[in-house]
Formats: C-alpha cells, sequence, structure tokens
C-alpha cells in the first residue's frame, strides 16, 4: 500500500456477556451432576420396566450430559490466549464441541428410531406405572436443569444448544409419562415405541440445528441476520465513499462477527474519517466491532495496485483490468448494479 492507502481495525471489542465465565462454568456444572445421576437411575430403572421411551430419554440425557463436559473443556481452551499460528486462540473449540454433539444426537436418534420400529412390529410388556412415575420424576429434573442453564451465556452455541436439549429432553419426558399413563390405563404396549418416536423426532431437530449452525461457522458463512449484499450498499452509500468490494464476513465463534473490506474512496475525501465513521456504523447498526478495513483513494495506487475506475460496459464504472481480477464476490457502488 502507498502513502495514501490506510488500514483500520476496530479495537473496542464488546465481547463481554451477561455473566463471567466462571458463572458459566458454575452453573453447566450443577446441571451436569444433577443430569449424571438422573440419568443413572433412569437407565436402571428403563430395563426393569422394559420401557425403551425411558432408555431413549436417559441417552438423550446423556447426549445433554456430553454436551455440556464438551462445552466446559472448550470455555477452558478458548479462554487461553491467542499465540503461534492460532491467531484467533481457540475459539472455535466451542464449535466443534457443538458440532460433535449434533453429530452424537443425530446418530443416537436413528439407533433409536430403528429399536422404536422394531418394538411397534413387536411390543414387549411395558411397567407402565414404573414409567409414569420416572417420567413425571424427569420433568422435574429438567425444569431445573433448564432454570440452570437459562443462568448462564446462552449467545454460546455450546450452552444454547445445551439449553435447547434440556428442553428437548422435557418435552420428551412429558410425552413418555403419556404413553406410561396410557400403557398402565388401557394396555396399548405399543404407546411407548411411539412415544420414542417423539422423543427421535425432537433429538433429530436439534442435531440437525447444531450442525448446522456450526456448519456455518466453519464455512464461514454471514452471521444469520446479516445479508452481506445489503450490507455492502449500506457501507457505499456513506459519504465519500466510491465502491466497497472484497467484502467478508464471518463468524470467529458463536457471537463474535468479523468483517474485513476493501473501500475506495474519492479523491480528495479523508480515508481516516471514511474508515472511523465505517466502523462505527458496523459497530452500532450490525454489532460487528471486529472489522478490518483497507481505505484507499482512487487512483492514487502503484500501477501493480491500480484501483483508478473506468467505465464499464452497462454497468457504470468498474475496476480498471490491472486490479482484483478475482474480487472474491460482488462490487457494491452507488447506485443500481449487479449483486
Amino acid at each position: 500500500m502507498t502513502e495514501h492507502a490506510h488500514s483500520g481495525h476496530s479495537h473496542s471489542h464488546s465481547h463481554s456477556h451477561a455473566v463471567s465465565p466462571d458463572a458459566d462454568r458454575r452453573w453447566l456444572r450443577a446441571a451436569l451432576i444433577l443430569l449424571t445421576a438422573y440419568m443413572t437411575v433412569e437407565v436402571s430403572i428403563g430395563f426393569l420396566a422394559q420401557s425403551l421411551a425411558l432408555i431413549s430419554d436417559a441417552a438423550h440425557m446423556l447426549t445433554d450430559a456430553v454436551s455440556i463436559v464438551l462445552a466446559l473443556v472448550a470455555m477452558r481452551l478458548a479462554a487461553k490466549p491467542a499465540r503461534g499460528g492460532y491467531t484467533y486462540g481457540l475459539k472455535r473449540a466451542e464449535i466443534l464441541s457443538a458440532q460433535a454433539n449434533g453429530i452424537t444426537l443425530l446418530l443416537l436418534s436413528l439407533w433409536l428410531a430403528y429399536e422404536a420400529v422394531q418394538r411397534l412390529i413387536s411390543p414387549p410388556a411395558v411397567t407402565g406405572g414404573l414409567v409414569v412415575v420416572t417420567a413425571l420424576s424427569g420433568v422435574v429434573v429438567n425444569l431445573i436443569c433448564t432454570w440452570f442453564l437459562s443462568k448462564a451465556n446462552r449467545s454460546s452455541l455450546n450452552v444454547e444448544g445445551a439449553y435447547q436439549h434440556i428442553l428437548t429432553d422435557l418435552f420428551g419426558f412429558i410425552a413418555t409419562a403419556i404413553s406410561g399413563l396410557i400403557v398402565l390405563t388401557t394396555g396399548f404396549e405399543r404407546a411407548d415405541a411411539i412415544a420414542s418416536l417423539v422423543v427421535v423426532a425432537l433429538m433429530l431437530k436439534a442435531g440437525t440445528g447444531l450442525v448446522r449452525e456450526s456448519g456455518r461457522i466453519f464455512m464461514e458463512a454471514a452471521p444469520a441476520g446479516i445479508d452481506p449484499d445489503a450490507l455492502g450498499d449500506h457501507l457505499v452509500a456513506a459519504d465519500q465513499v466510491v465502491e466497497v468490494h472484497d467484502l467478508h464476513i464471518w463468524q470467529i465463534t458463536s457471537g463474535q462477527p468479523a468483517l474485513s473490506a476493501h473501500i475506495l474512496v474519492a479523491p480528495a475525501g479523508d480515508c481516516h474519517k471514511v474508515r472511523r465513521n465505517l466502523q462505527e456504523l458496523l459497530s452500532g447498526e450490525y454489532g460487528i466491532t471486529h472489522a478490518t478495513l483497507q481505505v484507499d483513494h482512487v487512483g492514487e495506487q502503484d500501477e501493480d495496485e491500480l484501483l483508478t475506475l473506468e467505465p464499464g460496459p452497462g454497468h457504470g464504472p468498474e475496476p480498471a483490468a490491472g486490479h482484483c481480477d478475482d474480487s472474491h464476490g460482488p462490487v457494491h457502488r452507488p447506485g443500481p448494479h449487479r449483486h
């Protein structure tokens, strides 16, 4: 870059949470202890009562417990400072944890679905009374765990995932209690397998959501709710801005969006002022506080970095052939233009 080229990086990262990381870990550990203790009891009763619904609920609780363990480990890793080749630190350990948990949910749901279908075909004898009592106590346990996790920072994909899983468990226990009541009052033993399929559907939904959201972060897609084309048009509409290209928006980890872009400013424009204004816009309107902007005056670059705008056929000015043969995305200019 020449003496007329400027780049800036907003350092006012607002990554603070509503609660401290230590408080997050405390609430997660409390939920983990309660889940593990109840899960052990539920598995024993499930085999005693020959209830697949109870066993599937316990299996789902196991994935909840594993997700909390992974979240606790990931929190420790994410808190480590950036060093060496990991210039963002290990913040994406949380996303790895969320993705592993989602995949586990999907695999477990397939196994439970197979078992449920087998029991629909040939239902075993189910002890309805044990199922009802255990399921109702499970509702109470999940309500307490839901309250624990509601106290933690749910902007984390890990914590939110565990929170949603426990809610899913809650619905699953309600379905199981209903199936136990049906078995107890009518003798319709296939109700247990049907309740298991309800739990499977909830597990598939939760697992798919986690894999999709973590996958978006790994693929460096724009955060949900931010349209890159609309944001680029918003930037180029700012005073003195002539063009915006090489615009990239991604998430470092859940709740930490980042952006980089190349900004061309009118020859007489104040590059420093434009950069400050754009960073304020990004922070105030989009919540993007980690923004790196390369700002250049039009027509004041070296020949190897020619940025002078020339008329293009039918779409207004376009960059000269010497610049950005592959601009890595759409070019944004004032007025109507292609995206």
